[in-house]
């Protein structure tokens, strides 16, 4: 514990800009996009099917947009990039609270989903991931806590806004807090860059290994087995929390069952994302890879099976262990495998792909529902899924290491 705080006071300037960074993409996150949804619906008279299809065709561009525009971390200071991108977030939530017609949603809610959970959560782990070396665990682990912090927060916050003063003024205070409060904060502590420290005995696992070009990156099988396992937490995740409202019909339970969960998923998310990060700064994040995805196909399971209310807790701890995990693991093992110079462009890739997982979540899923496939037996296939991905990532995780120490 002693060494945590040490570790925290030495490096607090770059500490705090990548966690920043991980609080404010919580303006274009789902968790609180979602807050704003029966508003939304209601000004434009739209449907759950109709926003659902919306979202996820923004969703969906803004993970093809940042597969070209995170290779700018690569070419840029992570300062100018980091001036940019929260700027443009802040436009984005300017333009939600201007937002005219159907046509205008798609691209503001675009924009929002490709500044905030795209390019700010990219930005933030590219920065730690190449200024840490045999630290990156720790690092990682609590700069992205700060989704945790976001999630607890902002929902409640922006509630109380929507009450107070509307839906459209909210986003406004939002956009001033980011272009006034975030942007400055963030330039400020990032226009410093931090050089990575060899601690000789903890020798770094990136010194002297061959910096890989993104075209490389993507001729190598492992980066796309790796992919499929960034997949999972992504899609069922955000799919579960899609669903919450049929998932207590189906299930019988009352709303605050399942909104009380989210404390233990917060909670367990932290612990987990901590313990990740001390797992890997040890072992390193290849040889801790097949272990992520077993906690999330148990729970899948859990809450396919049972109707007793008991089971959301325990699929939402289950959970935060593997969100916790790959947090942990993903942040961790792209600069272990293939370097640093070209870091920016091969996370674009792999943060594309999440992104990606997250919008077809919810289209996917429910179109099973209205086909009749019930959510129960989809979180059986989740859970397969899952056995079958930490199978491979068991495989990739033997063809890494042999690779490393060949």
């Amino acid at each position: 514990m002693q060494g945590i705080f040490k570790f925290v006071k030495s490096n607090l300037r770059w500490l705090s800009g990548g966690l920043l960074l991980t609080v404010f993409s919580s303006f274009g996150q789902t968790f609180l996009i979602s807050t704003f949804s029966g508003q939304i619906r209601e000004t434009f008279e739209l449907t759950d099917g109709e926003f659902g299809r919306i979202y996820m065709a923004s969703t969906l561009a803004s993970a093809l947009t940042l597969v070209f525009l995170g290779k700018a971390l690569d070419r840029f200071s992570i300062s100018r990039v980091s001036l940019f991108v929260v700027l443009s977030l802040a436009l984005a939530c300017f333009g939600m609270s201007k937002v005219s017609s159907v046509a205008m949603l798609l691209i503001v809610i675009y924009a929002l989903r490709l500044f905030g959970q795209g390019m700010m959560t990219h930005t933030s782990q590219t920065a730690i991931g190449r200024w840490y070396s045999a630290d990156r665990g720790r690092a990682i682990s609590l700069t992205s806590m700060g989704h945790q912090i976001g999630e607890a927060l902002l929902p409640s916050l922006a509630l109380v806004l929507i009450a107070n003063f509307g839906w459209r003024q909210t986003w406004q205070v939002f956009a001033f807090v980011l272009a006034f409060v975030a942007m400055p904060s963030i330039v400020w502590l990032m226009r410093v860059e931090h050089q990575p420290v060899i601690d000789l005995s903890r020798p770094s696992r990136t010194i002297g290994l061959r910096d890989w070009t993104r075209p490389e990156v993507t001729r190598d099988w492992a980066f796309w087995a790796l992919c499929l396992g960034v997949l999972a937490p992504a899609f069922i995740g955000t799919s579960v929390f899609f669903h919450q409202v049929r998932i207590v019909e189906m299930k019988g339970w009352t709303p605050s069952v399942f909104a009380a969960s989210f404390l233990v998923l917060s909670v367990t998310t932290v612990v987990f994302t901590l313990f990740g990060g001390w797992l890997v700064d040890r072992f390193n994040s290849q040889r801790i890879l097949p272990t992520f995805l077993l906690p999330l196909a148990v729970a899948c399971l859990v809450l396919g099976l049972s109707r007793a209310p008991w089971s959301i807790f325990v699929f939402m701890f289950l959970l935060g262990c593997s969100y916790g995990f790959s947090s942990a693991i993903f942040g961790t093992i792209w600069p272990e495998t293939y370097g640093t110079k070209h870091l920016g462009a091969i996370r674009a890739i792999a943060v594309a792909a999440m992104v990606f997982s997250s919008a077809l979540g919810p289209g996917v899923t429910g179109s099973c529902i209205d086909r009749g496939i019930g959510f129960d037996f989809q979180l059986y296939v989740m859970a397969g899924y899952c056995l079958f991905a930490a199978l491979g990532m068991s495989i990739v995780s033997r063809h890494l290491l042999a690779r490393t120490t060949s």
